[in-house]
């Protein structure tokens, strides 16, 4: 069996032995995306070294690989720096997919950010005898006394059940799978969700050829992305600091009303509530209007109530209507993956998003913390970062001065050992 001899092994503050149990000094942080990252980072500034545990084979991979070629980022850039490092002054207002992708390596390499790729968590268990994080993945068993959630709202796509689908004939694809509209050139797409990205999946359809349908199954706010030349997000972020937020809804439906027209005439039926408040109380995100809206007005892209069921060659509707269709895209968004290897734990709920609303569910107990799940884009993200660094920062500084200049992770080092011989 083996024994803790503190083998160093790719890093100095991480220890392991021949039973493939590797001791992390620091913090095991779960997920290299920009939730990941900017933890790692500000943990850095902190003096507190850490570990990134990645299943996929690069950073940012939900960017890398499940995002379409035309996709840019839907706010101004300075609503989505990550902590410590802003984007090039050369880049533009809204960033694209690949821009973003190259500030996140550059943001990695600023930070000496070097992720262990290809280590899917499997489980991930706080042992209430030891008073450690046990993490595994396919290759290790990884201990440390803190876990920092960094998988984020999008970890898995949400694949709705819908009658019929299993024996449509066509070609059924999520928009994490979607790159380009050029290979369903003249086709009739049914496109079933009316977000951001099922609007903008429409929009690139367009493009070639194609009679986008795209199923409004539920209310929706449709914002233009900018108002008079400024982003309207950032002009409901100033407004809401100076103003109650059902008056500054009130004021955005009425300047979208003006830029963009009734929604409610072309099948796009506003919710009761507020944008802003809606989004707060929920986290279901404004569309951001970037030309779909107009193609909707056109009848270049059509819109469609709710599908009844699929069938062989098209789609049954609730309102009768009955359409011929070649492929379907389900634009119908991503969920959290954390009930599938977080166990044991109650702060999180069945859907694997933190029960404490923003701004306090970063925090759990027992040494746990979440990054990303704020609802908040990239703002969020970075506030969190912040928060858990500044926090195990004073407990790391707290534990050190304790072991003074001989520090060994823990004082139960006799309890390391206990583990790692197991």
């Amino acid at each position: 069996m083996g024994s803790y001899k503190g083998e160093e092994q790719h890093h100095h503050h991480h220890h392991r032995n021949e039973s493939n149990c590797v001791l992390v000094h620091g913090p095991i942080i779960v997920g290299a995306g920009p939730s990941g990252l900017a933890t790692s980072a500000c943990l850095k500034q902190q003096s507190v070294p850490s570990l990134i545990l990645e299943k996929s084979d690069c950073i940012a991979s939900l960017w890398q690989h499940r995002t379409y070629d035309r996709l840019k980022l839907h706010l101004p850039k300075q609503f989505c720096e990550l902590p410590l490092l802003g984007f090039p002054h050369n880049f533009p207002k809204y960033p694209t997919k690949h821009q973003f992708i190259s500030y996140m390596e550059t943001y990695a390499s600023h930070f000496s950010i070097k992720p262990r790729f290809n280590q899917a968590v499997i489980k991930a268990e706080f042992d209430h005898v030891l008073g450690f994080w046990r993490v595994k993945t396919q290759d290790f068993e990884y201990i440390s006394r803190w876990l920092i959630v960094a998988t984020g709202e999008n970890a898995e796509p949400v694949i709705p059940d819908i009658p019929g689908i299993d024996r449509f004939k066509g070609r059924v694809v999520h928009t994490s799978l979607y790159k380009s509209g050029s290979v369903f050139k003249n086709q009739r797409v049914l496109v079933i969700g009316c977000g951001n990205s099922g609007m903008e999946v429409c929009l690139d359809l367009c493009r070639f050829n194609v009679i986008p349908h795209m199923v409004v199954r539920n209310t929706v706010h449709v914002l233009p992305r900018e108002m008079f030349g400024f982003s309207t997000f950032g002009i409901a972020m100033a407004l809401v600091k100076w103003f109650p937020l059902k008056l500054v809804d009130k004021l955005l439906l009425l300047l979208a009303n003006f830029t963009l027209g009734n929604t409610d005439q072309i099948g796009l039926r506003r919710p009761k509530t507020g944008p802003i408040e809606l989004k707060n109380v929920t986290g279901k995100t404004p569309v951001l209007d970037v030309g779909a809206l107009s193609q909707i007005k056109s009848g270049k892209i059509k819109v469609v109530e709710g599908v009844k069921e699929i069938t062989r060659n098209g789609a049954k509707f609730v309102d009768g209507q009955e359409k011929e269709i070649d492929s379907i895209i389900l634009a119908t968004g991503y969920k959290s993956s954390v009930p599938t290897w977080l166990k044991g734990c109650e702060f999180f709920t069945k859907d694997g998003m933190p029960k404490s609303p923003f701004p306090n569910g970063w925090k759990a107990e027992k040494g746990l913390y979440t990054v990303g799940f704020t609802r908040r884009g990239l703002l969020g993200t970075a506030s969190d970062a912040v928060s858990i660094a500044k926090d195990i920062g004073e407990q790391w500084r707290t534990i050190k001065e304790c072991n003074d200049s001989n520090f060994n992770y823990l004082p139960q080092r006799n309890v390391v050992q206990n583990i790692v011989k197991k």
